[in-house]
C-alpha cells in the first residue's frame, strides 16, 4: 500500500485518477477547496472504491496562508509520501488577481503547489522511492517575473502558460536538488473532456480517460523518468519550453520566487 496525495481532486482527471487509486487499496488523501465537495468527493470514493483509507484535506490555492496550513495538517496526519501529484490548476477564474496583486493562475498553477511540496519534502523522504508528479501544459510561455511580484499584470492564457512553464523549470530544478526523488513534469493532454476545459474553450479533444492514464502510469509505473518532460498530445517525453533548461533563468525564478513566499 502507498501513500498518495493528489491535490486538485473533487473533480476532473484528479477526482478519477484518486478513484483508481483507491481501488487498488492505497491510501489516498485528496483536497480540494470546498469544504461540501470534499467530503461528498470523500464518501463516493470510499463507496465506490471499498476502501476507508481515503482522507481530505480542504485549501484555497490562491491563498498562500491556506496551502500552509494544509501542509501542516498533511505533516500531522500522513506517516509519509510515496507520490505526490500536484493536479490543482485554474484557468477561468471570477477574479484575475489574489489581494497581493498576483495573477490568481500564477498562485495556484506554480506558487501554491511549490510552497505546498517544499513544505512537505520531508514526507516524500520518508518513503522508499518517493515521486513527485507535476501537471504541466502543452502551453508554455516565458515567464514575466515582474507578474509574479504582482508588478504587472496578464492576460488570461497568457498567465496560464506562463504558471506552467514556471511549473516545469522549477520541476527541473527540483529534481537536480533531490535526485533521491523521482520527478516529471507531464502535459496530460490538451482539451481533455473535463470541467476546466470546457468552462475555457466549451469543447473537448479527448476523454479525460486519456490524462488519468498518464497521470496513472507516471505515478505508479516505472515510465516515469526523473527531470523530463512528458507530452501526451505526442503520446512520449518531449521537449518542454527551451526556458525549462536555461539554469540561469531557472535560478533567477526560484530566487524570486523563495522571496515572495517568505514575504506570504
Amino acid at each position: 500500500m502507498k501513500h498518495i496525495l493528489v491535490t486538485g481532486s473533487t473533480d476532473g482527471i484528479g477526482k478519477l485518477l484518486a478513484l483508481r487509486l483507491a481501488k487498488e487499496e492505497h491510501f489516498v488523501a485528496i483536497h480540494g477547496r470546498s469544504e461540501a465537495k470534499l467530503n461528498t468527493t470523500i464518501s463516493e470514493i470510499k463507496t465506490e472504491s471499498n476502501n476507508e483509507n481515503v482522507v481530505g484535506f480542504l485549501a484555497d490555492f490562491s491563498d498562500l496562508y491556506d496551502v500552509k496550513k494544509m501542509a501542516v495538517e498533511v505533516s500531522e496526519k500522513m506517516p509519509k509520501i510515496d507520490v505526490l501529484v500536484n493536479n490543482a490548476g485554474i484557468f477561468n477564474s471570477k477574479i484575475d488577481n489574489t489581494p497581493s496583486g498576483i495573477d490568481i493562475r500564477l498562485v495556484v498553477n506554480y506558487l501554491a503547489p511549490y510552497q505546498f511540496t517544499n513544505a512537505i519534502l520531508p514526507l516524500l523522504k520518508k518513503a522508499e522511492a518517493p515521486r513527485i508528479v507535476n501537471l504541466s501544459s502543452a502551453a508554455q510561455t516565458p515567464v514575466s517575473l515582474a507578474a509574479l511580484e504582482g508588478q504587472a499584470s496578464l492576460g488570461v492564457n497568457e498567465a496560464y502558460a506562463q504558471s506552467k512553464l514556471a511549473l516545469t523549470m522549477w520541476s527541473f530544478d527540483l529534481a537536480e536538488k533531490e535526485p533521491n526523488i523521482l520527478i516529471v513534469a507531464v502535459n496530460p493532454g490538451s482539451l481533455l473532456n473535463t470541467k476546466m476545459a470546457h468552462e475555457a474553450y466549451g469543447q473537448h479533444w479527448s476523454p479525460a480517460e486519456k490524462g488519468v492514464d498518464i497521470l496513472y502510469d507516471l505515478a505508479m509505473t516505472n515510465k516515469a523518468k526523473t527531470a523530463s518532460y512528458f507530452d501526451n498530445d505526442k503520446g512520449g517525453y518531449g521537449q518542454a519550453h527551451s526556458n525549462a533548461y536555461d539554469h540561469v533563468k531557472i535560478e533567477e525564478l526560484v530566487g524570486i520566487t523563495n522571496t515572495i513566499l517568505v514575504n506570504k
